[in-house]
């Protein structure tokens, strides 16, 4: 008994970061989800359906942008700080090459967006909107969350984030008061978030004592290379899922998009509670050899609880619903249920992905995998819209197109013996 009591407290101490790491991701992921969540009545109610579907029509094409300022470097910048976590020189490489490559990128992106808000009348009646979401870009260059990620402290990130949110909480209530205000709402919410990166700055450059300079060219080319794989794989995601957004408000109206927001939304609160584990233990478990039957593990539990969830929403969601957006909003709910049935493709296919494909160095399943689940999605997507004109098109090509996810890479793992 005794023996047992002390391999267990010496297994939670070995993994006591691991732990730590996990349950800030979370709450992070949570505070990130649940923000929105708990301001969404009071957004509906103000700004209106309309108004309010407009914003996230918008923040949905300057995602593009901001995934092609972020470029996939995350994966490959956590490893390398995990890799080097003592190593104060690789750390300080690493860092200013990512920040350097990024201010490239954002200034293509900047000149792209220009060019649009130009030349396509529909972006440029709502430019301002498209300016002040794009700002957000900012936070992407100087907030490196993966640096805490590597070094394993969530809870710097967590912290900021909370104190932020809280900031920005305050002036939304303040300022937001009517549907004219959509403007104000998006300026607090880029406002408060380049103050907490900033915030994430000088505490890499202070209480870290790490240096950002400018990288040279070699650096940055480097960088890119690096990334090119990871980027192939979260552009084709990021197009995937911010698609449904701009296909709904393009096809159908912007209360429509704010229904699929709103639903999209619920689905992600209990998904992030188990999603963030695949994150929280990637920098421990890549550097290890023996992978198989941890993953085995992780993925049986992961299934069991997707199903626990998706019921969980089946009998509460209609509840959920009612609670955040009244009756004029019910209409979410089976989109809710519909998005319900993909949660297993953020859980198993993410810890194929981190776990299997990644430690082994075979990205090139991952960026084939998107490339199918793309596919799939626009061209049931588009079809469907273009035929049965009805919103419960999108989602359900979103849901299919993780079905073809989870297919490939079960039978690529099975087919080249990735995991005995």
């Amino acid at each position: 008994m005794k023996i047992g009591y002390e391999k267990g407290k010496t297994m939670l101490h070995s993994n006591k970061k691991v732990m730590e790491n996990y349950f800030f991701m979370t709450i992070l992921q949570i505070l990130n989800s649940l923000f929105y969540i708990l301001i969404y009545p009071y957004l509906i109610r103000t700004l209106g359906a309309d108004s309010y579907g407009l914003y996230v029509f918008v923040l949905s094409i300057v995602t593009y942008f901001i995934t092609f300022i972020n470029f996939g470097f995350d994966l490959p910048a956590v490893k390398s700080i995990a890799e080097n976590i003592n190593n104060k020189i690789e750390k300080e490489k690493t860092l200013s090459a990512v920040f350097t490559t990024k201010i490239y990128l954002a200034v293509i992106a900047w000149i792209v967006l220009v060019v649009f808000v130009l030349v396509i009348p529909s972006i440029r009646v709502n430019w301002k909107l498209f300016f002040i979401c794009f700002g957000q870009s900012i936070t992407n260059i100087l907030f490196p969350q993966w640096y805490f990620q590597g070094i394993q402290r969530m809870r710097t990130v967590t912290f900021i984030q909370l104190l932020f949110k809280l900031i920005s909480l305050l002036f939304i209530f303040l300022y937001v008061k009517n549907i004219g205000d959509i403007v104000i709402f998006a300026s607090i919410i880029t406002a408060t978030s380049v103050a907490g990166a900033l915030m994430a700055a000088l505490i890499i450059r202070f209480r870290e004592g790490l240096v950002i300079c400018w990288s040279t060219f070699y650096d940055v080319k480097t960088c890119i290379k690096q990334a090119i794989p990871f980027f192939a794989v979260n552009s084709m995601n990021v197009i995937k899922q911010q698609s449904a957004t701009v296909i709904l408000g393009s096809f159908f109206s912007m209360k429509d998009v704010a229904l699929y927001d709103l639903a999209m939304k619920i689905y992600t609160v209990p998904t992030i509670l188990i999603s963030s584990i695949n994150s929280a233990l990637f920098p421990k478990i890549v550097v290890r050899k023996k992978l198989s039957d941890v993953v085995k593990k992780i993925i049986l539990a992961e299934n069991l609880i997707s199903v626990s969830i998706i019921l969980f929403l089946f009998i509460f969601g209609r509840q959920i619903i009612h609670l955040m957006g009244g009756n004029e909003l019910l209409g979410a709910y089976p989109l809710l249920i519909i998005l319900s049935f993909s949660i297993f493709v953020p859980l198993t296919v993410g810890a194929i992905n981190n776990f299997i494909f990644i430690p082994k160095n075979k990205t090139n399943y991952i960026m084939k995998n998107q490339l199918i689940a793309i596919i799939f999605f626009f061209l049931i997507a588009l079809v469907g819209v273009s035929f049965i004109k009805n919103i419960y098109v999108v989602p359900l090509a979103l849901t299919l197109s993780g079905f073809a996810e989870l297919i490939y890479v079960n039978v690529t793992v099975k087919k080249e013996k990735l995991i005995s």
